[in-house]
């Protein structure tokens, strides 16, 4: 994955992407092991609160970015 420069994207959909490729740096720099981070895959593939936690990670990290990007400014 190329280096990140910026939270700023064009649009919240960009943004939504990249708090999924956040997500996934952060994992890769936690268990830096691809063989561990595959053997482990199977737990939390069939795991309904391992995967509601990864979907948390993302919701925060795109939380993150929409507040750089002002997405969700006020329209008064």
């Amino acid at each position: 994955m190329a280096e990140l420069t910026s939270l700023i994207t064009a649009t919240p959909e960009e943004g939504r992407l990249l708090a999924i490729q956040l997500a996934r740096k952060s994992i890769v720099a936690i268990q830096p092991d691809g063989d561990t981070r595959k053997s482990l895959r199977q737990a939390y593939a069939t795991d309904t609160m391992q995967l509601m936690m990864a979907a948390q990670i993302v919701a925060l990290e795109f939380q993150t970015i929409a507040l750089a990007n002002n997405h969700w400014k006020k329209t008064d």
